[in-house]
């Protein structure tokens, strides 16, 4: 039986989270990921997630926290990886809009700005004690065909550099007011191109796919069928279970077979619990939580944690903080097997192949 080291030994305080005597809970370094550690004492370390999947470090309008600044955000908290998400739809530069929904008729456009800022400030400023991600984040699926030769220049520019493509959007209702359109059938069969320069780099793509609303709860679940249909074999993440504020009402009985039925058809699908919607609407609601910890529990290495955080200059440490903290909320009640897939990190390892491993839970 695996126990956690005595508080009192260095080891411990540098690998696990055995409380201070302030009783602050030590946080894991990155270190303490690549091999086996103490294991993680789910009564004494925190159960926010190790791992932020769903990051965006630039915001719409191109204000944004400065990138060492949301470091040391991570730093402060539990979460040691994250994927490095620009913003791929941004206003125009000439925009005072700050925030789309509050401007109308102000198109929000697909654009490569952020993810360079993104790629020159990892160059410049990548930190000893988290491991980041580079996504690119550019991609309009609603028009592929420049995103070939927009990949070569990427890798031209910033070789080895991008791991993951998203969050790029499929269906995003809200961002209809602001001239988005979701990419046909049609268009979806156009992706061909850039979905197999995606397998043959073994990078995920995150995608945004709203499964409906609340007066028609399915009307755009076709687009994301088709999607995993038409690319069975590429690592597809959807994004924020397919949920909206424009869907806060769906049954969590038919939310999770939705998401069942295509876990079970299609194993390279994997969903990612980001943005507080979720805890806020769904799981949050008694009658919900223990269906959908059942679901997590049932799909242990299918699920990726992020917070949908948005480093929006108007945000700060505080607001990453309690975004976290909602996010990684319905954690604290999986089983210990998911707990480690997902709160420590073992499935975003084993998909990008990282060389870390998730300590053990301990067993009491």
């Amino acid at each position: 039986m695996r126990r956690c080291l005595p508080c009192g030994l260095l080891v411990s305080l540098l690998l696990s989270g055995c409380a201070s005597s302030d009783n602050t809970p030590v946080l894991r370094s990155l270190d303490s990921f690549k091999g086996e550690s103490a294991c993680y004492d789910r009564q004494t370390e925190p159960y926010t997630a190790v791992v932020d999947t769903h990051l965006h470090y630039r915001p719409f309008d191109g204000r944004a926290i400065p990138f060492n600044e949301v470091n040391d955000y991570l730093s402060q908290t539990s979460v040691r990886f994250a994927n490095v998400y620009g913003i791929g739809q941004m206003l125009p530069s000439d925009s005072l809009c700050s925030n789309y929904l509050k401007c109308p008729g102000t198109p929000v456009s697909p654009t490569t700005r952020n993810d360079f800022v993104n790629a020159a400030n990892m160059l410049e400023y990548k930190p000893d004690d988290l491991h980041l991600t580079l996504s690119m984040t550019f991609t309009d699926l609603s028009d592929p065909e420049p995103t070939v030769a927009l990949m070569t220049l990427y890798e031209k520019e910033y070789p080895g550099l991008f791991h993951w493509m998203g969050e790029v959007n499929l269906v995003k209702q809200a961002q209809f007011n602001n001239r988005h359109k979701p990419a046909t059938p049609q268009d979806i069969t156009q992706w061909a191109g850039f979905m197999a320069e995606l397998r043959a780099r073994d990078y995920p793509i995150t995608i945004h796919s709203d499964i409906g609303n609340d007066a028609s709860p399915t009307l755009y679940l076709p687009l994301m069928e088709r999607a995993l249909a038409l690319y069975p074999h590429n690592k597809i993440v959807w994004a924020h279970m397919g949920l909206s504020y424009e869907q806060t009402n769906m049954k969590a009985s038919e939310h999770i077979a939705i998401l069942s039925r295509l876990l079970d058809q299609y194993p390279n699908l994997m969903i990612d619990i980001s943005w507080r919607i979720l805890e806020d609407y769904y799981f949050s609601k008694a009658a919900n939580q223990p269906l959908y910890v059942a679901f997590l529990n049932r799909y242990a290495e299918r699920i990726l944690p992020g917070s949908d955080f948005v480093a929006f200059r108007g945000n700060n440490f505080k607001v990453y903080q309690k975004e976290l903290e909602a996010t990684s909320r319905i954690l604290q009640y999986l089983d210990d097997n998911a707990f480690r897939n997902i709160a420590l990190g073992e499935n975003y390892f084993k998909l990008l192949k990282l060389d870390y491993q998730a300590p053990m839970v301990c067993k009491r």
